[in-house]
């Protein structure tokens, strides 16, 4: 298990992811550009681009895990239950991409189950971390939708459909509202990128979740096998200051003391049993949702997680105007 080690020194390492309404999914095919051999997130790339951008982010975001290790400590978490208002911005090109009502309501469902482990496959069996899985307890409500046609026929992770002035949309009170945007598809580095999210600590014009509308929900246009709205999972974790699983280095840190260290991502649905090859060969946490496995292949969050997501929405906490 990893100990928490906070300092401004880590935080630049660590912090370098319509059809018509209808009740049956139309599960596609990936095209031979899209993300065929994996999950891609881009939140870290992103991040490290912010960093770059702002010489003052890293600080504010040490500041935040500092707060987040004392909030823990203290147990003056988070009382009673957050209910997050969610806005989607829908930027699509073709008739298609302009997802339904339906399929972004599944996304809502979707979330609700996975946060507070009612996901019909939370209880999978030989799951070797049963004893940590949590329910984090917070939920999620449809608040507005927003719809804008655009010739695009991709986007960058540099963050043009958060804005209006080059051809997004605007986040709607982000202090308050989760604004998830949904984009015909993204593409860095020559690999479409199924979703991506902004830390804690970052500028609120910005701030929120990035997806594909192929990747939004589990039902209506949706592609195999990240067909089942968990990309939205993952990339909300990060949202809730949650790091990838293997901490985006070699068997590195994500922070969180309960979750095993991972030498890399992983793909697919790896085998039970699975272990990593960093020091002690841990059994990998690769069922969590902060790993790059398939929607099906993924189920919990841990103890730890919960704790950390917690804490930002605590009094003094980096999301506290959530409450």
């Amino acid at each position: 298990m990893k100990k928490i080690v906070l300092s401004v020194a880590t935080a630049l390492v660590l912090f370098s992811c319509q059809k018509n309404d209808e009740e049956t999914t139309n599960v596609e095919t990936p095209q031979a550009n899209e993300a065929t051999t994996g999950r891609v997130c881009a939140s870290q790339e992103v991040l490290d681009r912010q960093l770059r951008e702002d010489p003052t982010l890293a600080a504010r975001m040490a500041n935040i895990d500092r707060q987040t290790t004392e909030l823990i400590q203290s147990g003056r978490l988070v009382d009673g239950k957050i209910q997050i208002p969610v806005v989607f911005n829908v930027i699509y090109n073709t008739a298609s991409q302009n997802i339904s009502l339906t399929q972004l309501q599944s996304q809502i469902d979707v979330l609700n189950e996975d946060f507070n482990a009612l996901n019909s496959d939370f209880n999978s069996p030989n799951n070797p971390y049963s004893s940590v899985r949590a329910n984090v307890g917070i939920s999620f409500v449809l608040d507005q939708v927003i719809r804008k046609n655009n010739s695009k026929t991709s986007w960058s992770t540099n963050d043009d459909m958060k804005k209006a002035s080059r051809g997004g949309i605007d986040p709607t009170s982000p202090t308050t509202k989760l604004n998830i945007w949904v984009v015909n598809k993204m593409i860095s580095q020559g690999k479409t990128i199924l979703g991506y999210a902004q830390f804690p600590g970052g500028s609120s014009s910005t701030d929120g979740v990035v997806l594909g509308y192929n990747y939004t929900g589990r039902t209506g246009v949706v592609s195999a096998p990240f067909n089942l709205g968990r990309t939205a999972t993952h990339e909300v974790g990060h949202w809730m200051n949650l790091r990838h699983i293997w901490g985006d280095a070699t068997c590195g840190n994500d922070q969180v003391a309960d979750t095993p260290i991972h030498n890399a991502p992983n793909s697919g649905v790896p085998a039970v049993g699975h272990r990593s090859t960093c020091t002690g060969t841990p059994l990998e946490m690769f069922m969590n949702y902060m790993d790059y496995t398939d929607d099906r292949g993924m189920y919990m969050f841990s103890l730890g997680q919960k704790a950390r997501m917690d804490a930002i929405f605590a009094i003094g906490g980096a999301r506290a105007s959530f409450r």
